[in-house]
């Protein structure tokens, strides 16, 4: 069987608007191709626009998640990390982690975080 790998939540949406801050740059030099055509080279600029705005709040908003999130020392390397949820993984080592009780010794299964299986 394959080794799960597990990673954290706030590192993840990181990531991704990271990469809307590249994917809107990509769009914006696509539509230099389109120089003769104003309208289409004005439509890609302001896509790659709105979606490097997009990142913008993405990380304006995981800031503000990351402020509340719950500071924890990892068990197994010993770094702090932050916590989102019931469950997550160390944003380090990625090992698994909770805080709560009930859930200590099962298998790691992001939809804890979910409240329809709360």
């Amino acid at each position: 069987m394959a080794e799960i790998t597990y990673k954290n939540k706030i590192n993840r949406i990181r990531t991704f608007a990271l990469s809307l801050v590249f994917i809107g740059f990509i769009i914006m030099y696509v539509g230099l191709l389109f120089k003769d055509i104003q309208w289409l080279m004005l439509v890609f600029m302001i896509l790659g626009t709105l979606s490097v705005v997009f990142s913008s709040v993405v990380y304006f908003w995981i800031g503000l998640l990351s402020t509340r999130a719950v500071q924890i020392i990892c068990p197994s390397c010993e770094k702090p990390t932050k916590m989102l949820g019931r469950v997550d993984a160390c944003m380090h080592c990625r090992q698994p982690l909770t805080m709560d009780k009930n859930l200590e010794g099962k298998e790691f299964d992001e939809s804890y975080n979910k409240k329809k299986r709360r």
